[in-house]
């Protein structure tokens, strides 16, 4: 469809959009790919419940099983402009660029080298995955990674136990933890993550 010539008001409207605008609405319809969110000062959109659009990922950073995790039909919120879709002539929107990033907040209080307690949420074959609270998850390499010692079985672990770590490297970018077991006879003074 030839947006700007079948809707001109709308592409008008989005054209008008910077990133990082602010835009407030109502969130019209939820499905398996995203929120449709009609926007209080947008037009209406020919073929969409809403002129914005949130994709699964900018709803939270936390992770989430569905979208009604995050957002509820008829729920108002504020979200972060960070592009227009020209395609589909809906404006791209994140709700959790407006909320601090926990990893963020965890890399400010905690250094590498510093030894926590986490629970273990999952093994793999790449490792184990260690819960140390506020949805942060760090990685117990099952094999050397960029001279990190490994962990050696992975099957000595259960899901649910409480286990000491050390912080190896925070890649923020990446948004990723790396995490090593303690030397032994230092983890009686671990400190919870949380």
């Amino acid at each position: 469809m030839d947006w700007q010539s079948e809707s001109p008001e709308l592409w008008a409207f989005l054209e008008s959009l910077h990133r990082g605008d602010i835009l407030s609405g109502t969130v019209a319809a939820i499905e398996r790919f995203g929120v449709f969110v009609t926007l209080d000062d947008g037009p209406a959109h020919p073929l969409f419940p809403g002129v914005g659009f949130i994709v699964i990922p900018e709803l939270s950073w936390r992770r989430i099983d569905a979208p009604t995790d995050v957002v509820q039909v008829g729920q108002r919120v504020a979200c972060e402009f960070l592009q227009f879709d020209t395609y589909n002539a809906e404006a791209r929107l994140s709700l959790k660029a407006l909320e601090p990033d926990p990893l963020q907040a965890f890399a400010d209080r905690t250094a590498v080298g510093q030894e926590l307690r986490g629970t273990v949420e999952k093994t793999a074959s790449i490792g184990v995955f260690v819960d140390l609270g506020d949805g942060i998850v760090g990685l117990l390499p099952s094999r050397e990674v960029h001279g990190r010692p490994a962990v050696s079985p992975v099957e000595e672990f259960e899901v649910g136990e409480e286990i000491a770590v050390v912080v190896t490297e925070i890649e923020l970018p990446a948004r990723r933890i790396f995490l090593s077991r303690p030397e032994v006879g230092r983890h009686e003074g671990a400190t919870s993550a949380t």
